[in-house]
C-alpha cells in the first residue's frame, strides 16, 4: 500500500471516495438482497423439479417389467428421437440466466394397433422424464450462475463495507489532525516571530 499523503489535496481524493463508496453500497446491498430472495426460489425450483422426476420415474418403475422386455426397449429406441433442447434467457437480479423451454422429440410413425397399448403411454412418459432431466439441467445452471453471482456481490459489500469505507475514514481522520497541527504549528509560529519583531521594534 502506497503511504498516505498528508495534504489537502490528498484529504479531497479521499473525502471523494469516500463519498463513491457510500453512494454505491446502497446498490450493492438491494442487488445482493435480491439475490438471496431469487437464490431461494430458483433452489425452491431445482427441489420442485427433483421431485417431480422421482414421481414421474417411480410410476414408470411400476412398469419395469414390461419395459425389461428387449422388444419394448427396441420399440422406444426406434420411436424416439431428441431432435432439440430448447432453451432461451432472462436477466434476473442482473445475472443472465438460461431458460428452459422444451424439448423437441421426432416420433417415427407406427402402428398403434400392432403395437403393445401400453408401448403408446410409455414413449410419452419417457418424453415427460427426459424433458424434466433437461429442465433440472437447466434449473442447476440457473442456481450456479445466481449463487456465484451472489457471492461476488458479498465480496463486494463486505470490502466496501469493513475495508474501504473504514479506511477512508481513518486516513481523513490522519490527515485532518496532521493538517490541524500543522495549522496550530503555523499560529505559533507566527505568533513567537511577531513578537520577537516587537521585542527587537522595542
Amino acid at each position: 500500500m502506497s503511504k498516505l499523503k498528508l495534504t489537502k489535496t490528498e484529504l479531497k481524493t479521499q473525502s471523494d471516495a469516500l463519498k463513491q463508496y457510500r453512494r454505491f453500497l446502497p446498490t450493492l446491498q438491494l442487488k445482493k438482497q435480491q439475490l438471496q430472495v431469487e437464490l431461494r426460489k430458483s433452489r425452491d425450483l431445482v427441489e420442485a423439479n427433483r421431485r417431480e422426476y422421482k414421481l414421474l420415474r417411480s410410476k414408470l418403475d411400476s412398469f419395469a417389467g414390461l419395459y425389461a422386455d428387449p422388444g419394448a426397449r427396441e420399440f422406444i429406441l426406434q420411436n424416439l428421437r431428441i431432435t432439440q433442447v430448447v432453451r432461451s434467457s432472462e436477466n434476473i437480479a442482473g445475472v443472465t440466466v438460461p431458460v428452459f423451454d422444451k424439448v423437441e422429440f421426432e416420433t417415427a410413425a407406427y402402428d398403434m394397433f400392432e403395437a403393445d397399448f401400453w408401448l403408446d403411454g410409455g414413449l410419452q412418459t419417457v418424453q415427460q422424464l427426459i424433458s424434466l432431466i433437461e429442465a433440472g439441467k437447466v434449473l442447476e445452471e440457473q442456481y450456479a450462475l445466481l449463487n456465484a453471482e451472489l457471492m461476488a456481490t458479498t465480496q463486494r459489500v463486505n470490502l466496501f463495507e469493513k475495508v474501504k469505507i473504514p479506511e477512508c475514514l481513518e486516513n481523513i481522520r490522519k490527515i485532518q489532525i496532521y493538517l490541524g497541527d500543522a495549522t496550530t504549528a503555523a499560529v505559533v509560529r507566527s505568533k513567537i516571530a511577531k513578537r520577537k519583531l516587537q521585542e527587537a521594534a522595542a
